[in-house]
């Protein structure tokens, strides 16, 4: 998995502080997970390809997390796609991207699908051969889900030195991969166990937006490599959090610990802070892989 941040900040678009935006590259698919105000900006700047994205995941509809959308849809259309595009968010995304393309008579040549949210449990959403998506339903001022992103099991390792050894035709190594016994050339059968290792270990990715302190989604979250979490305060400013339904750096470390994450990437910052390097600090007094997001930032695990 690649994460590349596009944007971190909590609020209106500021230059040098762009609006919530990230994209995940796993297995070969490109997500696009919310989409504020210089989305489009961020993806050329950053080199990701608009062909590539056929999933858009936004988290709730403040304009902080989708005011990118209509904009970068629009820009789609201009670039010639014909390619579908589906939109995943709550109830009131289409009624919205709709209305805007209405009210501007702009024509959208390729197929534009919506899947709108409105569980209150965790969902799956998306899924293939490769990849499924649920969602995490969040405490916000608004109806509010983060996305777990999970790669399913991939196929058996071939120890390449141990296949020869046995002389195994090369033909034969897909079938190895997917589990089967095979023969080798003088027709005796290898044990599959006896030439493979077991796949890598599936990648988890836990997504959580704009949310009050919530441990309900400890459970669902639990042991996944890399969890993003919302620090829009410090505990400074924690009587702010049950009012704006937001959370600390030190809540977010906390969720963190209790959920045995791997790793915890921060951000969503108020831009009252000027040195971020403080909400690092606050939440490795509770959780030690502390990493932070910074527009642009890229993180592989």
């Amino acid at each position: 998995m690649k994460l590349t941040v596009l944007g971190c900040h909590s609020g209106s678009l500021r230059w040098g502080a762009f609006a919530t935006s990230q994209v995940l590259e796993v297995a070969g698919r490109v997500f696009l997970i919310d989409c504020g105000e210089g989305t489009q900006m961020q993806l050329r700047k950053n080199k990701v390809k608009f062909s590539r994205i056929k999933q858009i995941f936004i988290s709730h509809l403040h304009g902080d997390h989708f005011y990118g959308l209509i904009g970068l849809i629009s820009t789609l259309q201009l670039l010639g796609r014909e390619a579908s595009l589906t939109l995943y968010g709550p109830k009131g995304i289409k009624e919205i991207i709709e209305l805007q393309l209405k009210l501007s008579q702009a024509y959208i040549q390729f197929p534009l699908a919506f899947v709108e949210l409105d569980s209150l449990s965790p969902q799956l959403v998306y899924e293939d051969d490769k990849v499924k998506v649920t969602t995490i339903p969040l405490r916000h001022r608004i109806y509010c889900n983060g996305y777990l992103f999970e790669e399913k099991l991939g196929l058996r390792r071939i120890d390449i030195d141990k296949a020869n050894e046995a002389e195994i035709d090369f033909a034969y190594f897909n079938k190895l991969k997917q589990g089967f016994d095979v023969p080798n050339s003088k027709g005796k059968r290898i044990i599959n166990a006896d030439v493979t290792k077991d796949p890598f270990p599936p990648k988890k990715y836990a997504f959580c937006s704009d949310t009050a302190f919530y441990p309900k989604i400890i459970k669902q979250i639990k042991g996944v490599d890399m969890l993003y979490h919302e620090s829009t305060f410090l505990e400074s400013e924690q009587y702010l959090c049950e009012r704006t339904m937001h959370s600390t750096a030190k809540q977010a470390a906390t969720i963190a610990l209790q959920a045995k994450v791997g790793n915890l990437i921060l951000g969503h910052y108020s831009g009252r802070y000027p040195d971020k390097e403080e909400f690092r600090r606050e939440a490795q007094k509770v959780f030690e892989k502390v990493l932070l997001a910074e527009d642009g930032k890229k993180f592989e695990f």
